[in-house]
Parts: structure tokens; sequence; C-alpha cells
């Protein structure tokens, strides 16, 4: 069962359809124990970084979204609900985030042309992870859907799984040990898109959590 976090984010829906069009069992919750107990773990996110630690903690979900990582349990970030994985953000003023991945939300540069990024852009997959299974079917240079005026700057280029340019290349999707998190919208971005979430689905499937 996978746990798709409620916390009120404008995207969920969208998210919660998608899934189920590639098979997903899952539940929809806003219940720090169900999350605890999932066997996969989806967070959604549109809006702004503070407005989401604002719901994450009033809900309880700030205090366990460390450990069912620590734990093991797949999770998959999307958009803001990858930003707030990071150490702090920029957005509004500089406030704490998860601090679950170090690195600071950083708006995107001015020289970038519009912001927000609204529409189609270019996954470049790291060498390193062309062969990681959530890039199953997913070629290098992939077309995806993103709306967003800010990015994370990780610390650990490690992680950095794929990059995207727009003004500066910045991560779009990163990954550690079980943990993913993609700055676009897959639920927006198409075949791809749905085939990362297959990807996402299948991982998590073979995937034994230690427990938290």
């Amino acid at each position: 069962m996978i746990a798709v976090i409620n916390y009120g984010a404008g995207n969920l829906p969208n998210v919660v359809r998608a899934l189920q069009r590639v098979g997903a069992t899952l539940t929809v919750t806003d219940n720090p124990e169900v999350i605890r107990s999932a066997q996969a773990v989806v967070l959604p996110g549109v809006g702004a970084t503070a407005d989401t630690m604002a719901s994450l903690r009033h809900l309880g979900i700030a205090e366990v979204l460390p450990a069912v990582i620590a734990a093991g349990t797949p999770f998959l970030g999307i958009c803001v609900g990858m930003q707030v994985l990071l150490s702090n953000s920029e957005e509004f003023g500089l406030h704490s985030c998860l601090d679950i991945i170090p690195g600071t939300v950083r708006r995107l540069p001015e020289h970038a042309g519009k912001i927000p990024q609204i529409g189609w852009n270019q996954l470049q997959i790291t060498p390193t992870f062309r062969s990681h299974p959530l890039f199953s079917d997913i070629p290098d240079g992939a077309d995806v859907y993103f709306v967003h005026s800010y990015y994370c700057a990780v610390a650990d280029e490690a992680i950095i799984a794929a990059r995207t340019d727009y003004g500066i290349p910045f991560p779009s999707v990163i990954i550690r040990d079980h943990l993913a998190a993609v700055q676009f919208h897959p639920e927006k971005s198409g075949d791809y898109g749905l085939r990362l979430l297959a990807n996402f689905v299948r991982w998590s499937e073979a995937v034994r959590p230690k427990g938290v």
C-alpha cells in the first residue's frame, strides 16, 4: 500500500489519478501512523515551501517523514514535495524545512527568462543513474513538465540523478538510497511521467523497509 500524503496540495487529485492509472494500490491520508506503516510514501506538492511545512507540522507529518525515510521506506517527492526535503528555503525569507537532504531551496536566476518556469523541458540523466529502476524506459533528454520558481541546490552532487537547464543546470531528479524526488510534475508529463510513476511503484514493491 502506497500512502499519498494529503496536506492540501493542489496537485493531489491528479497525482492520485496518475498512480491509479499505472496500477498502484494506494491510500490518501493525513494520518502520521498510516504513513509510518506504509509500504511506500508519495508527497505531492505545489505552492510555497513555507506553507507546505506549516501544514506538515500541523498534521504531525513533519516529525514522521525523517524516520520513515531513514527506515528505507521508498519515498517519492514531487515538486514542492522535493523542495521541503532540503535543510532550508529562501522562498519568502529563509526558513527551515525537513533537513533530510542537506541543501537550500533557491530562486531560479532572473536571466533564465520568465519565472516561474512553466512548460516542457528536458531531463539530462546523470550517466551513473541511467540504469536506475526509476529511469527504466525513460531516455536521456525526455521532455517533462515543470511549474516552479525555485530549485533545490543540494550539497551532495552525488545524489543528482538528472539535471535540467533553465538559466542554470538545476537538479530535476535526486535519488539517495530509497528516496527519490522530482522537481517536475510526472502527473502532467505524458507517457514519460506515467512511466516514472510506474517505475516507482515497481521499485517500491521490490523494497523491504526496515520498519519505523
